[in-house]
């Protein structure tokens, strides 16, 4: 065999030097080329750390492109809705918000991250909580306010019943005006700036959701409700459509007249609801939903015909709205289905098939040690944020209300200082 270096003696050293380098160019090209194709693939997603990647460093002379990887959401859907313009309506007030608005951060704002965030909330001890929504992507509005009576007319008087409120109908009043409001905000943003929603989400500041809330739930020309808890009507604890058929849904004040014009009486929340979307003939669909409403609310245990049954927040299928707590549930398997049965099903009745629904005991006060049942369903990330919230120092709280009203394009509540000394001082 022919010694090689007297093979590689044949060959000029400069002619040598330049087969490496268009070597290199042609391998360079090459690797360059597959990662732009891979990279601008609809299909295919790439994780490359470029950082760790020299050569490509060297070529963009120090700096290098940044690649972002995408929130890690369980569930998430690949560029949902298309880049599709969505308000997310979120009313109520804040009691139990360290353990629900965690969820509706990570579950719904994130999952739709350009969507923007208006917030209709009354003025009390729990505002406070409302802190961890810095956490959400983009916050277009937040309106907190001192609440006052709202006087009654006489239509509404007609038209609504105060029979299984809490607070009589100026409860229904209060809840009407929190949910109108939020249209009220959304519209007069788009009027500033001079676009208009393709959808908008209404939720509550209750609810704790499981799951994300996916794209499949947002059909044109219809109205998406959940299924039970409808009480004679339909389930009013969330709601998600396009501009139109949203503008009637969340319009729960203006259309009180056109009810009392078709001579609609007695209506309580639900039937009122389900009442302004069929006399505008707006058409409407349920679908199951992951999410509960936490309630400090006491129940008998088990519930009778027109009782209320209260879910275990661990429950293994979506509760869509349905009445729930941390706890250790009191009755599973084959004991939900003859208490379940026993509900009237156009009233507090919830979907239970398949042992999808485990049930507590809500007679009283939510139980010792309930705060591990809820981290240990949560996960580690929710549950964290809950203990932050518990820990915070006043210096803290005011901080972060700083930081948020520096990133609304609305403000309209009191100063940071007054909503945090509220609420930390009644702590």
């Amino acid at each position: 065999m022919k010694n090689p270096a007297k093979i590689l003696t044949r060959f000029p050293k400069r002619a040598l030097d330049l087969d490496w380098r268009l070597l290199l160019l042609i391998l360079f090209s090459v690797t360059f080329l597959t990662y732009v194709s891979l990279s601008s693939s609809s299909t295919t997603t790439v994780f490359i750390s470029i950082p760790s990647f020299a050569p490509i460093k060297s070529i963009f002379r120090g700096h290098v492109p940044s690649i972002h990887p995408p929130v890690q959401v369980a569930n998430r859907p690949d560029k949902p809705l298309n880049g599709s313009r969505i308000a997310v309506c979120l009313v109520g007030g804040a009691r139990r918000f360290e353990l629900t608005g965690p969820s509706i951060v990570e579950r719904i704002l994130r999952v739709y991250e350009n969507s923007d965030l208006f917030l209709h909330s009354p003025l009390d001890s729990n505002a406070y909580k409302f802190l961890l929504l810095n956490d959400a992507p983009r916050i277009a509005a937040v309106k907190i306010f001192n609440p006052k009576p709202i006087p009654e007319t006489p239509s509404e008087a007609r038209v609504l019943t105060a029979r299984n409120s809490p607070n009589g109908i100026q409860g229904l009043l209060q809840y009407f005006n929190l949910v109108e409001g939020c249209l009220t905000m959304i519209k007069a943003y788009q009027e500033e700036n001079n676009f208009t929603y393709d959808w908008i989400i209404r939720t509550r500041v209750d609810g704790y959701w499981s799951d994300p809330l996916g794209p499949e739930n947002f059909i044109p020309g219809k109205y998406l409700v959940p299924p039970g808890s409808s009480y004679g009507g339909l389930n009013d604890r969330f709601g998600v459509g396009d501009y139109n058929t949203s503008v009637v849904a969340l319009s729960r004040l203006s259309l009180i007249p056109q009810l009392d014009s078709a001579g609609l009486a007695q209506l309580n929340s639900e039937a009122a609801f389900k009442a302004q979307l069929t006399t505008q003939k707006v058409q409407f669909t349920t679908k199951r939903l992951p999410f509960c409403i936490v309630s400090d609310r006491k129940y008998n245990f088990p519930p009778a015909r027109f009782g209320v049954p209260v879910a275990a927040i661990s429950s293994p299928e979506p509760l869509s709205g349905a009445k729930c707590r941390p706890c250790n549930p009191i009755c599973t398997g084959s004991c939900v289905g003859p208490i379940m049965n026993g509900l009237y099903k156009g009233w507090s009745w919830t979907e239970w098939a398949n042992n999808s629904v485990e049930l507590c005991d809500a007679h009283s006060e939510w139980e010792n040690g309930w705060e591990k049942l809820f981290d240990d369903v949560a996960g580690k990330n929710l549950a964290s944020m809950r203990k932050k919230v518990w820990g915070l120092s006043m210096g803290q709280c005011v901080d972060g209300f700083d930081r948020m009203k520096k990133r609304v394009a609305h403000w309209d509540g009191p100063t940071s200082d007054e909503i945090c000394r509220l609420g930390l001082k009644s702590r």
